[in-house]
């Protein structure tokens, strides 16, 4: 299987993020010999939120959906822990000698939840709709690559589809299709890790909208209900064919407002497993919970904040400004006290377990200097109305760290700034996408692929869905398609890192700190651990007798 070129290395990165965290501790798995056999047939119950869009996996990009549609549908392939890919529900992903031509040959006897079988056809018909610009799908681009894509999503504004399908997309047989690429992709195999390329049923079609409510998918759990700003409910599906078998009966994702309450909760026997803890509860969770029944590790992830570049274009500088905004920001300090040690700063626009990360990438960008960020603003033309407004939703850890940010900010600049609650993730997204921000949004990253394309493209390309803050540099998009262009594997990731450098020159959004999993659960269940990713791996979850 392509992609295990890289293992070697991002393992290496991996374990130098364990190191240099300052959370350390137990990565959560009690090993064989210690594991509960428990209930295959007990419910699990985590944390989450309302799901911003309905649940189809092209429309999904954000937390709270994807923690449905990943355990709803199942991928052609994942990562491992150690970066390198493995087949799901493909047999062989193939590339001919210059990556421009894809050959993926699906396992047998795969089914839909509904009982129909998962073909060929029933990928190349929902990456076709999904690609369809009149259907309006949040991850359209990620089939930018393929032959025939601009026919269905034409760039002009307002234009109409020419074709109904891409041509690049081709059945071959029930069990196999090709995917040619407009260029050569290297890492084509790593992208289809990602939940836009999984299949549909032939049922969606008759009403993607009420499919949006109640999602059929192939995966390791058949959705069962869905009471709004409540609960989800997923069921264990009986038949299903991948390795990763459900071994509980299902899981209740339970909405939540604030992790306090959701921590509460987990203390009191109401919750099973909570996915991260309130800065308030970091001091004491694992002391609370017991170092084997609550985890302390690096997950591929980044907080950044973000300007909106329709409210900085005004400024003389405005690249140069936000480096000095960069530069008055006490990461550490605010990383040691009110983070209680559970991040550590960024140096980079991509954290250090995935593939293509550069230590000290900034330069000196993300160090803490108050002369030089106060030179760097004032010959900038200085932050627009003298006033940063830092927008972040409310309904998770962020209010501590944002307050703990202005206030470094009106330390050395002498500037206002305030943080902008919005109620929850889904009303946050609604006003990034809407243009509503004032200055400057909370954003958070976690790794779809492990390799910086992800970290960098998915973000800061101009045509990107997810860059909220309409970052446009022809530069660094010139970068992208290199790399996206080249050879192999090792020069896409090398042009993707010369575009870092770049991104450093023009700050489309200001690092903060890598993230790591602060999480627990009760005693109800075991077996619990938490990937590289961030996210517990619920298929693996037994509950007590």
């Amino acid at each position: 299987m392509r992609g295990a070129r890289s293992a070697k290395w991002v393992a290496g990165a991996i374990a130098v993020a364990l190191a240099a965290s300052a959370c350390g501790g137990d990565d959560g798995d009690d090993g064989e010999d210690g594991a509960s056999e428990g209930s295959g047939e007990g419910i699990v119950r985590i944390d989450g939120g309302e799901p911003q869009n309905a649940l189809i996996p092209t429309n999904t990009n954000e937390q709270f959906g994807a923690l449905v549609i990943q355990n709803v549908f199942s991928k052609l392939v994942d990562f491992a822990d150690d970066g390198s890919t493995f087949t799901v529900a493909a047999e062989s992903v193939e590339a001919n000698e210059d990556n421009s031509l894809w050959t993926i040959t699906l396992k047998d006897g795969w089914t839909f939840h509904d009982g129909t079988p998962v073909t060929a056809e029933s990928y190349v018909n929902a990456w076709n709709w999904a690609a369809n610009i009149q259907n309006e799908q949040n991850n359209a681009f990620w089939f930018a690559d393929i032959v025939g894509y601009e026919d269905v999503h034409p760039e002009e504004e307002g234009a109409e589809p020419t074709a109904e399908t891409m041509s690049g997309l081709a059945v071959v047989d029930d069990l196999t299709f090709t995917i040619e690429l407009t260029t050569p992709v290297s890492y084509y195999d790593y992208k289809l890790g990602y939940d836009a390329f999984t299949p549909l049923p032939e049922s969606f079609y008759d009403d993607p909208e009420a499919f949006g409510e109640s999602p059929v998918g192939n995966g390791p759990y058949e959705f069962v209900s869905w009471e709004h700003e409540e609960t989800i409910e997923l069921a264990r599906y009986e038949d299903y064919q991948g390795d990763n078998a459900a071994q509980n009966g299902g899981i209740q994702i339970q909405a939540y407002d604030s992790l306090e309450t959701a921590y509460t909760d987990l203390q009191s026997g109401n919750l099973d497993i909570i996915r991260q803890v309130a800065p308030r509860d970091l001091p004491l969770y694992r002391q609370d919970l017991g170092e084997d029944r609550s985890v302390a590790q690096p997950y591929n992830g980044i907080q950044t904040i973000t300007p909106v570049w329709y409210e900085w274009d005004a400024t003389d500088n405005p690249a140069q400004v936000l480096q000095g905004v960069s530069m008055a920001i006490d990461r550490e300090t605010i990383t040691q006290t009110v983070l209680n040690g559970s991040r550590f700063p960024a140096d980079s626009y991509l954290p250090p377990g995935v593939y293509g990360y550069q230590e000290n990438a900034d330069g000196t960008i993300t160090d803490f200097n108050p002369e030089e960020a106060q030179r760097l603003v004032e010959e900038g033309g200085g932050v627009p109305d003298d006033r940063l407004v830092i927008q972040y939703n409310a309904d998770a850890d962020h209010q501590e760290w944002v307050e703990a940010v202005c206030n470094s900010v009106i330390e050395v600049l002498d500037i206002e700034c305030v943080g902008d609650p919005l109620v929850d993730f889904a009303t946050d997204l609604e006003a990034r996408e809407a243009g509503e921000v004032q200055s400057m949004y909370r954003g958070g990253w976690f790794a779809d692929y492990p390799l910086n394309v992800n970290f960098l493209k998915e973000l800061y390309a101009s045509y990107a869905h997810s860059n909220y803050g309409q970052f446009d540099s022809p530069e660094v998009d010139a970068l992208f398609a290199e790399g996206d262009a080249a050879a192999d594997l090792d020069a896409t990731v090398a042009a993707y890192q010369e575009a870092e450098q770049l991104l450093f020159e023009q700050m489309p959004s200001i690092p903060l700190w890598f993230n790591a999993v602060n999480g627990g659960w009760g005693p109800n269940v075991d077996n619990v651990v938490f990937n590289s990713a961030g996210q517990p791996i619920l298929t693996d979850v037994t509950v007590s007798e």
